[in-house]
C-alpha cells in the first residue's frame, strides 16, 4: 500500500477537487454532469482513450495515467489510476471518520448487507454497497459516496483469491466486521477450503491489529477458532451460547423466526425464502441491538426487506411458483437450498440446477456429489444445465441441457404447470432467462 505515501501530495490536491465535484464514475458511457471520470484499464479496454470523450459528455475532470492523453488542464495525470482511486477513497474514509462495518463470507453476504443496512437505517443515515460492487473497484466507489451527513457505512467485501480481503480492508479501514460463514466456493482461486477460511478471516486479522470489533455466530466453529481474542459481539443459532439467540419457526416458504432480546422473545416474519437465511437475519438483529436500535424497530426493518436480483425470490408466474435463486451457487449454498426446498410442501416439485463455477480441480467431484444428493430427494422433475453436469452420472429421470437457452426451448414445448420449482445456479449460467417459459 506504499502508493498512499508516494502520492500523498497528489492525493491531497485531487481530494480538494473531489470535494467540489463529489461524484465519481469509471464508465465513460454513464457520465453525469460535474463528475470526475477515472480512466481505468482492463484486459480489453483502456479508459485513458475516453478521457476527452468523458469531458465532452459533461465530466468536470478526467484522471489518466498515460501522458499522451493529458491534453487538457481538466485531464489530471497520475502514476496509476486504480491506485489513485483506491487512495482517494481511503483518504475520504479517513476524513469522514464515520464507523465502517465490513461484511464478507462465502454465502449470504449481500442479503446480510441489505438487512444490516435496513436495520441501521432506523437510526442512522447509512451508505452501503449497492448491488455487488464488492471488489477492488466497487469498494472505493462506495466509500466515495459518503457525504458529510452520512453517519454509518456498510461495506460488502468479496474475494476469489488470497489477500483480497486484506487489500480491501486497507482501503476501507473498517471498525467492525462480520463474516457470514465460510464454504466451498471459488476453490479455483483459493486452492482449498482451508484457503477460503484463511482469506475470509483476513478481516478478523485486520480488526485484531486495529482494535476493531467483530460480530460472530458463536455456533460456527470455523469462525470462532480464527476469531481468537478479538473483541466480539455474538449471536447464535444454538441454545446456551453467548449472544443474541435465534431460532427458526417455519419456512413455508418464507422464514419466520424468533429472537431472544433482553425483554423476551420477539417473532419476526421475513420475506426471505429458506431457513438458511436465519443466520443472515440474526446477524442484522445483533448488529442493530448493539447500536441501540429497539427490538421492534429491528423487527420492522427485517420484515420490510424484500429480496431482489434473483436472490431467494419467490415468483408466481401464474402457471408455477418459482423459488428463484439464480444469482450465485456453490456446493455449500446449493446443498442448503436443496435441503430447505425438500422440506416445502407442494403437489408437484421440480429442481433446475446450473453449473457451480470456479471450483477448479474439485468441480467434477462436487457436481457429482450434488447429483447424488439430489437423487435422494425424490423430485417430480429435475433439469441440470451446463458442461459440468454433462459429465456426471445421472439417474434415469434427470434431464440435462448444455445451456439455459436449450432448456428454455424444451420448457416452451413441455409447458410445466402447477409446480413449485427451485432454480439455483451460478450467475454465468443465466438461469433467470428461463422464467418466461415457466
Amino acid at each position: 500500500m506504499r502508493f498512499f505515501l508516494v502520492q500523498r501530495m497528489k492525493l491531497e490536491a485531487l481530494y480538494q477537487i473531489f470535494l467540489s465535484h463529489p461524484l465519481v464514475t469509471t464508465d465513460s458511457r454513464k457520465i453525469e454532469a460535474g463528475s470526475i471520470f477515472f480512466a481505468l484499464k482492463g484486459e480489453n479496454f483502456n479508459g485513458n482513450a475516453f478521457a476527452l470523450s468523458a469531458l465532452a459528455k459533461g465530466a468536470s475532470y478526467a484522471v489518466v495515467d498515460e501522458g499522451q492523453y493529458a491534453v487538457s488542464e481538466k485531464i489530471l495525470l497520475v502514476d496509476n489510476v486504480l491506485q489513485t482511486l483506491q487512495g482517494l477513497a481511503r483518504l475520504h474514509r479517513q476524513k469522514m471518520g464515520i464507523p465502517i462495518l465490513a461484511i464478507t463470507g462465502t454465502n449470504g453476504k449481500t442479503t446480510t448487507k441489505e438487512l444490516v443496512a435496513s436495520v441501521l437505517s432506523k437510526r442512522f443515515k447509512v451508505v452501503f454497497t449497492k448491488g455487488n460492487l464488492n471488489n477492488h473497484i466497487g469498494v472505493p466507489l462506495t466509500l466515495l459516496t459518503i457525504k458529510p451527513e452520512t453517519q454509518f457505512g456498510v461495506i460488502e467485501m468479496g474475494a476469489n483469491h488470497p489477500g483480497e480481503i486484506a487489500e480491501l480492508c486497507n482501503i476501507a479501514l473498517p471498525d467492525y466486521g462480520l463474516i457470514t460463514n465460510v464454504g466451498r466456493a471459488h476453490l479455483e482461486g483459493f486452492g482449498s477450503f482451508e484457503g477460503v477460511i484463511q482469506t475470509k478471516t483476513e478481516l478478523y486479522r485486520f480488526l485484531g491489529q486495529n482494535n476493531g470489533t467483530i460480530f460472530i455466530n458463536n455456533a460456527n466453529p470455523f469462525l470462532t477458532g480464527p476469531a481468537g481474542k478479538i473483541r466480539k459481539i455474538g449471536y447464535t443459532t444454538s441454545k446456551g451460547m453467548e449472544g443474541l439467540e435465534g431460532e427458526a419457526i417455519s419456512a413455508e416458504p418464507f422464514l419466520v423466526f424468533k429472537a431472544l432480546f433482553p425483554k423476551g422473545w420477539l417473532y419476526i416474519k421475513t420475506k426471505l425464502v429458506g431457513r438458511y437465511n436465519l443466520e443472515n437475519a440474526l446477524a442484522a438483529a445483533a448488529i442493530g441491538q448493539y447500536f441501540g436500535i429497539e427490538p421492534t424497530g429491528i423487527a420492522a426493518a427485517i420484515e420490510a426487506y424484500q429480496p431482489d436480483n434473483n436472490r431467494s425470490q419467490m415468483v408466481d408466474t401464474g402457471r408455477n411458483r418459482l423459488l428463484m435463486d439464480a444469482y450465485n451457487a456453490n456446493p455449500t449454498s446449493t446443498r442448503a437450498a436443496l435441503e430447505n426446498f425438500a422440506q416445502l410442501e407442494a403437489p408437484k416439485k421440480g429442481v433446475i440446477l446450473g453449473d457451480m463455477l470456479e471450483l477448479g480441480s474439485d468441480a467434477q467431484e462436487e457436481h457429482q456429489k450434488m447429483v447424488d444428493f439430489l437423487g435422494t430427494l425424490k423430485m417430480d422433475a429435475v433439469f441440470l444445465v451446463g458442461n459440468q453436469y454433462s459429465n456426471c452420472i445421472l439417474p434415469e429421470p434427470f434431464h440435462h441441457f448444455f445451456s439455459a437457452g436449450e432448456l428454455a426451448i424444451y420448457l416452451k414445448e413441455t409447458r410445466l404447470s402447477d409446480f413449485l420449482i427451485l432454480i439455483k445456479g451460478s450467475r454465468g449460467m443465466k438461469l433467470e432467462t428461463i422464467e418466461p417459459e415457466l
